[in-house]
């Protein structure tokens, strides 16, 4: 981690670009030559794995909750899909402001008001002002990951760019390894003790991004360039693009939310099985398929990427007993831990570095949209159908974004076998 203050950061020029993109820098946090493992990006790692400590401590154990409460699986499937479309709405804004005001001063203010959420839930002991909470939740939620994404490409190499972000989600994938057991074991303990854990989390991460070296010392350059894009809250070749990611993730909302009561009602132990077994599959697979991308295309690699998903999809849909989560959660584990870093560094190729954030917050808006719609959809599902009818139809989804992705790329004219 760096230590200490916040030092003036001078503008330093680029390397030239390389052949399919970026572009010259023009403020914000200088690139740092080729290394990839410098203090700064360790120091975000450790920002992202207590971010989604914190959360997914919270969004499997939610739904829960909420049915002891007296709510049906279909309100408990509502929490994600409200938190994750506050946060795809609000997404662009709260990235635009990242870039206007600083992505450190940003989640030095989120995370503090995320502890402040924790508390909330843990006072309520109504389903619908869960509900309402988690709205306000999905907004800063947005926030810290617009802002945290824009920070980490800033200091990763652009040629390594798919490599650098798939070894920063690591950090994030191995909290979601933890993070469920720990909550679902919280919260056998009592909701409260959930609640005291995501907010305890949530100062550390507010501690954690109060000592990053300040982004704002970009100069007049990166301020006429943020001038420039001024009025524009949306990358529109990003927002293209990014239909792809809200197919493909549509699923995924489903299996946060309910595949922990798949397994219990398959009597399967422990219920957080699912989640181990894939986050430790992305731990072993994510980085070798980052640099394969890098090095021989990321649409190449990317579009069997979503046929694992789909796969990974499919087996749910087939049975939930151990043998079918166990694969489907070895398949996604591929697919979904590799498609995310893929995809993000084929979007940002020639997106400027005074407007990452902002780009981001298109991809947030539609990964939060499919995930959010998924929640929503699968516990409606679940609820009339089955579980097998729910992933059913995130596996149909998720199929289509192959052929939405090779459409949009042929008109964007981006390759789809180069580098």
């Amino acid at each position: 981690m760096t230590a200490g203050g916040r030092p003036q950061v001078s503008i330093i020029p680029a390397a030239p670009s390389p052949p399919l993109g970026g572009t010259r820098y023009t403020g914000g946090v200088p690139p740092a030559s080729d290394r990839l493992f410098t203090p700064r990006f360790l120091a975000m790692c450790g920002f992202s794995f207590t971010v989604f400590l914190s959360a997914f401590q919270l969004f499997p154990t939610a739904p829960f909750r909420i049915l002891d409460l007296g709510g049906s699986r279909a309100t408990a499937g509502l929490f994600l899909g409200l938190l994750t479309y506050a946060s795809a709405i609000s997404g662009p804004f709260t990235g635009a402001l990242a870039d206007h005001l600083g992505r450190r001063r940003a989640l030095v203010a989120c995370s503090l008001v995320v502890a402040a959420m924790a508390a909330g839930y843990g006072l309520v002991t109504d389903a619908r002002l869960m509900l309402g909470i988690a709205v306000v939740h999905g907004v800063f939620w947005s926030g810290l990951l617009t802002a945290s994404a824009a920070y980490v490409t800033d200091i990763v190499p652009t040629h390594r760019r798919a490599e650098g972000i798939g070894y920063w989600g690591l950090a994030a994938t191995l909290a979601v390894s933890v993070a469920p057991t720990i909550g679902l074991g919280l919260y056998g303990l009592g909701w409260s003790w959930s609640c005291a854990s995501v907010g305890g989390l949530s100062l550390v991460m507010a501690a954690v991004a109060w000592r990053l070296p300040d982004d704002r010392a970009g100069g007049a350059t990166s301020r006429r360039a943020g001038r420039a894009g001024r009025g524009r809250l949306l990358e529109w070749r990003v927002t293209a693009l990014a239909g792809t990611l809200f197919l493909y993730a549509f699923g995924y909302g489903g299996i946060v939310s309910f595949v922990a009561l798949y397994a219990e009602a398959n009597a399967i132990s422990p219920r957080g099985l699912y989640f181990i077994v894939f986050t430790s599959t992305v731990i072993l697979t994510r980085p070798f398929l980052g640099r394969l991308a890098d090095r021989v295309g990321h649409a190449r690699v990317l579009l069997p990427m979503i046929g694992a998903v789909v796969a990974g999809y499919a087996l749910l849909a087939a049975g939930g007993a151990w043998p079918w989560l166990v694969a489907s959660a070895l398949v996604f584990g591929v697919g979904f831990g590799a498609a995310y870093p893929i995809f993000v560094a084929l979007a940002l190729h020639d997106v400027a570095p005074e407007r990452r954030a902002l780009a981001f917050g298109s991809i947030l808006a539609a990964l939060d949209t499919g995930i959010g719609s998924g929640s929503i959809v699968t516990g409606a599902v679940i609820e009339r159908w089955g579980y097998g009818a729910a992933y059913g139809t995130a596996a149909a989804l998720a199929a289509l974004a192959i052929p939405y992705f090779v459409t949009v790329t042929r008109r964007l004219g981006l390759p789809l076998s180069g580098p």
